[in-house]
């Protein structure tokens, strides 16, 4: 009898050891800049974008997903998994990450090739803080043709800054840094030349033997509001009805898709009267959102390259793609005095403005730089063939401090308590995993936010959330009012002062180092 357990047990033990192991997923993030809740074809958009709409239709769109409401600070947290008050990124991106390592620094621990191409918005060189390779600008907004100085033959680029006095922008390719960075081939734009090198290191590395992460930071379509010729022509005519009828139309196809429910009322428009602009305000506004279209196209078409080189190479079939946007559509207007030219070329800046990003941002109230969900509610697209079921929807409300948790959970990386000679904030998030594998799982940590003069919390499906540190609290509860248009803080002053109580906790727990 002895010997026939034996047998078996040796039996077993060969089976096992010869099952392959399942191999480590590649990982893609792909994040937007400025872009609207609605402003892609799978959460309501007229824009053309196929390639994220099959994402959207083969995986998982989430409704309640979150950023910080402003550039910087959320790709800080998108990058390292806590919030920017504990990795000195809450009021600037001149500091170092501190107390924090970041998702290329935990994936090494895991065998991962680290790969990023795009915007950093940050101080440090992502070469220097656990990336294998990085392309693109360090800074913030620039030119798409021509992030540096004036080409013979071409005109003045425009950029930020006084006459004689123009900012310029940090540039790094791998180890070395340009200051500023002047490209010399003429077919430059940065959605396709992030998206170039990205291509360039798949093939680079498509027989090495361990996964990779690649984070592709695109920087449309934040203004300037700059594109192809032939991508602004796509949209001719297409915004000559204005506001209202675009932001209609967009709320008819987010109930009609199943992306929302009639628990979204659509809120109240803060956009100007169509009929009152004058023909000359008229024919700009349609030409902006031509080029803002247009700018949106273009990253569509180079996320669809992406999807061509995972198939080439064999790689689709094992790859989980994140895609989110880092806030709101902006209000936000530059005005650069000596610009000059047509909106959308390469010599002027323009910017999108208050009323198409209230449109941007259907059915939400607000806009970036304000924590009311405008500003904070981010597409969240999650893609995994054979993992995650496709064409399926979750409410449940998360923020860019959860990928990190998540990341760590899927791939078994080592997240430390130390890195260089610094004490590292634990994880402030929680993994998506239970989400992407479609079990019911609800969120018991509460999620904050602060960013200039907005702040708010939510927890438990209530949001607490003002704009101006003087100004009383609004209440909401975001289940039964996800657009926040029906304000409870007079009938339920209990639950606005046991929030507040969270939010005053929560500040002073935070280790400021950018103060």
């Amino acid at each position: 009898m002895c010997q026939k357990i034996f047998i078996f047990l040796f039996c077993v033990l060969i089976v096992l050891s010869c099952k392959k192991e399942q191999p480590k997923p590649n990982i893609i993030l792909i994040s937007a800049d400025d872009l609207g809740w609605s402003d892609i074809g799978c959460y309501g958009s007229e824009v053309q974008t196929p390639n994220l709409d099959k994402l959207g239709e083969g995986g998982i769109r989430f409704t309640r997903f979150h950023n910080t409401s402003k550039c910087f600070p959320s790709r800080a947290c998108l990058l390292t998994g806590v919030y920017a008050q504990q990795n000195g990124y809450s009021n600037t991106h001149t500091n170092p990450i501190t107390n924090a390592v970041t998702l290329g620094e935990v994936l090494r621990t895991a065998g991962y090739r680290t790969l990023w191409s795009g915007k950093h918005h940050g101080l440090e060189n992502p070469f220097t803080r656990g990336f294998d390779r990085y392309y693109g600008l360090k800074d913030g907004a620039c030119n798409y043709f021509n992030p540096g100085d004036q080409r013979p033959g071409e005109g003045a680029p425009a950029r930020k800054g006084k006459p004689g006095n123009k900012t310029q922008r940090w540039w790094c390719i791998d180890s070395v840094m340009y200051h500023p960075y002047t490209p010399e081939a003429k077919d430059f734009y940065t959605t396709d030349y992030f998206t170039n090198y990205a291509l360039g290191w798949l093939d680079e590395y498509k027989n090495e033997n361990k996964p990779f992460f690649l984070y592709l930071a695109f920087n449309a379509p934040h203004d300037p509001l700059m594109a192809w010729p032939e991508d602004i022509a796509k949209s001719k005519g297409k915004y000559d009805a204005g506001y209202e009828k675009i932001r209609n139309q967009r709320y008819q196809k987010q109930l009609q898709i199943g992306l929302i429910d009639d628990s979204y009322s659509l809120s109240a428009p803060t956009y100007d009267n169509w009929e009152d602009l004058a023909d000359s305000i008229q024919n700009d506004e349609i030409r902006k959102m031509e080029v803002y279209a247009a700018m949106i196209d273009r990253m569509d078409q180079n996320i669809g390259r992406l999807l061509a080189k995972l198939k080439e190479t064999e790689k689709d079939e094992n790859t989980l793609i994140l895609f989110v946007s880092d806030n709101g559509a902006s209000a936000e207007m530059v005005h650069i005095e000596d610009d000059y030219g047509e909106i959308g070329t390469m010599t002027r800046w323009s910017s999108l403005g208050e009323n198409w990003a209230n449109v941007g941002n259907t059915p939400f109230r607000f806009y970036k730089n304000f924590s009311y969900e405008g500003g904070i509610n981010t597409p969240l697209i999650a893609w995994w063939p054979g993992k995650i079921t496709p064409k399926t929807f979750s409410e449940f409300p998360g923020h860019f401090i959860d990928i990190m948790a998540t990341v760590v959970d899927i791939t078994g990386a080592t997240y430390p308590t130390e890195f260089n000679n610094q004490k590292i904030t634990p994880m402030q998030g929680v993994s998506l995993l239970p989400v992407l594998n479609g079990e019911k799982t609800s969120r018991e940590k509460p999620i904050f936010w602060e960013w200039r003069r907005g702040r708010a919390v939510y927890s438990d499906s209530w949001k607490i959330v003002k704009e101006g540190l003087e100004e009383p609290w609004d209440l909401y509860n975001i289940e039964q009012d996800p657009t926040e248009t029906k304000n409870l803080a007079n009938s339920n002053p209990e639950k606005v002062k046991e929030m507040e109580q969270l939010f005053e906790e929560w500040k002073s727990s935070q280790i400021e180092k950018n103060e």
